[in-house]
């Protein structure tokens, strides 16, 4: 029952010709039987069964027994595989359907084991970047009963336990010995800001809370992220921005006043005095524009908590129009809104201010007001240039203008009111041209 090397005999191949093998040495016996025993046809089959039957066994035997060993193989692969052992292989030394099974097993093999090679890796990588990263990372279990450290690395440990290990104590634990802001912190629930430490030695940083399911089981990820550094080279260059905006701004106003005024004295000494009202009146109007200058700062630096009151839409319209040209789109609410008339209405005439300058016909700026969802929308809508991505990017960052004489703060000033009342702003460009300003605060509460 050979082959020769390269001929493929399938199983029902194998298994015919030794079927026809034992037919055949069973007529051979039962022929040669006649012979000696005629007319004995029962003997002659009983004794051709005798002979047959153990050849046909121990034969079946010998064929079947590699493919039961086979199968316990590929057993032991399996649990082997369970265990994320992939380091096994099968032989088959047969070609045949079981050969081509063996192959495709050891193929399966291999791509799990380069599989979880590359996932080794990826862990390997993943991990040197976590406890070798400057944010603190702490997993924790989400409940009250299960609140234990499951994973702490490295800026973890440094920051909470003096560089030992967290993982297995619970978080009211190692809370008992971290700073009270960062305790106060984690009560408030959400993201955010806190300072800790001494005035001399203080460290800003930034808390992010994040929640999900793992092997079934709530957790939270604690991201703790010091921002002292990065705040401090931002508050730098935003001063130099500071300083460069105010030096420009002082120096082309100050330069025409020191002109103005040695050109005065001058038609003084020289006793002509009738241009000296012109002079004095670009002088004045010169100052006032720097007196508006330097009161825009100290609004943004110095605004208050907004003293919420009850407020007429009808009247405070008025007020507005007032001051600056626009149209009312839809009624206004009924309903008396709930904030700060007078820093509710700097913020808005800063944005109709904003709409005029843009560009857009007067005719076309419009004022629109909506009560929604508990929320108040007010919208300013302009039919200028609108903004390119760039400018709708920075528009709300203080300082930051596009205009020549421009200070960056009137933008800046609406949101800053705006989040004051719980509220937020947003800019968009409008179909067909111009710009939609948002203001979002809270619905009206009386």
């Amino acid at each position: 029952m050979g082959e020769l090397p390269g001929l493929r005999l399938s199983l029902v191949t194998r298994w015919s010709a030794l079927v026809a093998t034992l037919l055949g040495l069973g007529i051979a016996i039962t022929l040669v039987l006649n012979q000696f025993l005629p007319e004995r046809p029962l003997l002659v089959a009983a004794i051709c069964m005798a002979c047959v039957v153990p050849i046909a066994i121990i034969t079946m035997r010998a064929q079947i027994a590699p493919i039961l060993s086979l199968f316990r193989a590929l057993e032991g692969t399996v649990a082997s595989y369970k265990d994320g052992d992939f380091s096994f292989s099968l032989h088959w030394p047969q070609n045949d359907e079981v050969a081509d099974l063996v192959a495709a097993h050891n193929a399966l093999g291999n791509v799990l084991r380069e599989q979880r090679l590359a996932l080794v890796q990826r862990e390997l990588l993943l991990d040197t970047m976590v406890q070798n990263t400057p944010v603190a990372m702490l997993l924790v279990g989400d409940s009250a009963s299960n609140s234990a450290i499951v994973y702490a690395n490295l800026a973890a440990r440094q920051l909470l336990n003096e560089g030992r290990k967290l993982e297995g104590h619970h978080l009211p634990e190692i809370m008992q010995h971290a700073a009270p802001a960062l305790v106060d912190a984690l009560a408030r629930g959400g993201d955010g800001l806190f300072t800790a430490g001494d005035s001399d030695d203080e460290e800003v940083y930034h808390l992010a809370r994040r929640s999900f399911s793992l092997n079934g089981r709530k957790h939270e990820l604690l991201l703790l992220r010091q921002l002292t550094q990065e705040l401090r080279r931002q508050e730098v260059q935003t001063w130099k921005k500071v300083i460069r905006v105010i030096s420009h701004e002082l120096n082309n106003s100050l330069a025409p006043l020191t002109s103005l005024a040695h050109s005065g004295a001058e038609l003084v000494r020289r006793g002509q005095t009738e241009r000296l009202p012109q002079i004095l009146g670009t002088i004045e109007e010169r100052t006032r524009h720097l007196e508006s200058f330097i009161l825009g700062y100290a609004r943004f630096a110095k605004l208050p908590a907004p003293r919420l009151e009850a407020v007429a839409w009808d009247d405070f319209a008025a007020r507005l129009a007032a001051e600056v040209a626009f149209k009312v789109v839809g009624a206004l609410p009924i309903e008396p809104a709930w904030f700060d008339a007078a820093q509710m209405e700097q913020a808005l005439l800063n944005l109709l201010k904003n709409a005029h300058e843009s560009g857009s016909a007067p005719g076309k700026i419009e004022l629109h007001v909506k009560a929604a969802l508990g929320m108040l929308r007010i919208e300013v809508m302009d039919r200028g240039q609108g903004m390119n991505d760039a400018v709708l990017t920075n528009a709300l960052v203080p300082f930051y203008s596009t205009k020549r004489s421009g200070t960056g703060l009137g933008l800046a000033l609406a949101r800053e009111i705006a989040e004051a009342h719980g509220g937020r702003i947003t800019l968009g460009n409008r179909d067909g041209g111009g710009l939609t300003v948002t203001l979002i605060i809270p619905a009206p509460t009386l």
